[in-house]
């Protein structure tokens, strides 16, 4: 097995050109990314996550409509010209600042699948390894999810991808890996199965939203072959890598939330809210309240 020379991660790709269905009607004209966790867009974890973990360059892979999620990172000079003559704290915008040529959007025009939007970002990736960040999925810990796969990058490198344990029986909602030797937080990937049924799941640990990948990902989508739903999946991609490169997954040591879900995302806020100092005692009071009703 040939191993890819170690480049340090320092692009990370963000597909956020879904449509927000499930969230309608709050994402008729806000992007289901901006919509706010506590006090902060969704989106805004992620690129959060991704600095956290030393990487310098955000990619955004955008559609129609998203306009205000690019725009949330530019400067609101209105906004900003406001608050200073009122003596306001603009420290709550510092998060939303990026140093001029640190965020890159490219288009993609149809909607053909995950493995079609990452694609779509192969001129900026060049030929260094890149991180790829889900913002559906808030991945909450210290460190956080990225930081623990670049770690791991640095002892092992070749392909990573976050994965969590789940009960079986919930195993045919996910991709799943088909393990090889364990070592602590690390396990070899022999294989990936999409959705499988319960019975023939290899194990119960799912890919959780996260990966690091080789650059040759990009010549393996550039065939736009079809899977399932008729789109290009990045699972059909990863799994023909496997065998050619090292191919790990990290097992994720926090919570991870499905904020592409309506139940994901108020568990999400109920969660973060009550580790918050400011909030989680009076949160955690109006929640006994509304139980105790």
């Amino acid at each position: 097995m040939s191993s890819p020379e170690r480049k340090p991660i320092r692009k990370a790709v963000f597909p956020v050109a879904g449509l927000g269905t499930r969230f309608l009607p709050a994402t008729k004209a806000i992007p289901k990314e901006l919509l706010p966790v506590v006090d902060r867009p969704l989106i805004q974890y992620a690129i959060d996550e991704a600095r956290e973990a030393g990487i310098e360059q955000m990619i955004f892979v955008t559609g129609r409509g998203k306009t205000a999620l690019v725009e949330n990172f530019d400067i609101a000079y209105e906004l900003e010209e406001t608050m200073r003559e009122r003596g306001k704290d603009m420290s709550a915008l510092d998060c939303t600042r990026f140093t001029p040529g640190d965020l890159i959007t490219v288009r993609q025009q149809v909607p053909m699948g995950l493995g079609h939007a990452i694609w779509c970002a192969r001129a900026v990736i060049g030929d260094e390894p890149f991180a790829i960040l889900l913002p559906d999925e808030l991945m909450w810990g210290k460190p956080n999810c990225m930081k623990q796969m670049v770690d791991a990058y640095n002892e092992v490198g070749g392909n990573l991808i976050s994965v969590l344990e789940v009960p079986h029986e919930e195993v045919y909602k996910y991709g799943v890996i088909t393990p090889g030797a364990e070592n602590g937080a690390l396990t070899e990937v022999k294989g990936l199965v999409e959705k499988p049924a319960v019975e023939d799941a290899p194990s119960n640990k799912i890919v959780s939203g996260r990966y690091i990948l080789q650059p040759e990902v990009m010549r393996t989508l550039e065939n736009q072959e079809k899977g399932a739903g008729g789109e290009i999946q990045l699972t059909d991609a990863m799994a023909k890598m496997i065998g050619s490169q090292p191919f790990h997954a990290v097992t994720f040591d926090g919570a991870r939330y499905d904020c592409g879900s309506k139940l994901g995302f108020v568990e999400a806020t109920l969660a973060l809210a009550l580790e918050r100092d400011d909030l989680g005692k009076d949160v955690r009071a109006i929640a006994q309240k509304l139980l105790a009703e």
